[in-house]
């Protein structure tokens, strides 16, 4: 419950974030509930340690900031050779393309990169609304 209720705050001081365009459309509170599936294998923990969502689970790398991160580099995650390949050809995290990532990681990454044999490790995710739920991962990206 309290997890719950630090999320629907953090969304509300979210606002200025959506207002400049770093979010995109969604609503970020709602986007706290469609996060939940993501907890099974993601966190989200800040600089200092604070675990601001998730269940501490390490299947996944930390989402905090991933809204403006070059794809594969969170450290000591390790990563397929897909991603890692993707951001070094350029693949930086937007609210605009990760969405696409988020709804078909493979797919996405083999176009990116031109490449049908490219493998990642995240597989396809339903998530009702999309927009929400990048909405609330950019509320933990820094606005640049």
């Amino acid at each position: 419950m309290k997890l719950f209720l630090f999320c629907a705050a953090a969304a509300l001081v979210a606002g200025p974030v959506l207002a400049d365009g770093h979010g995109g459309p969604g609503d970020a509170e709602k986007g706290a509930r469609e996060f939940r599936a993501c907890a099974a294998c993601h966190t989200i923990v800040d600089a200092d340690g604070e675990k601001l969502a998730g269940r501490g689970a390490k299947t996944g790398p930390n989402l905090y900031g991933i809204i403006g991160r070059t794809a594969g580099t969170v450290e000591e995650f390790r990563y397929r050779d897909g991603l890692v390949d993707a951001g070094e050809a350029g693949l930086v995290f937007t609210a605009e393309n990760l969405g696409a990532y988020v709804e078909d990681p493979a797919g996405f990454v083999r176009e990116f990169l031109g490449d049908d044999s490219a493998r990642v490790t995240m597989a396809k995710q339903r998530v009702r609304n999309i927009e929400n739920l990048i909405a609330f991962l950019a509320s933990f990206s820094p606005v640049e």
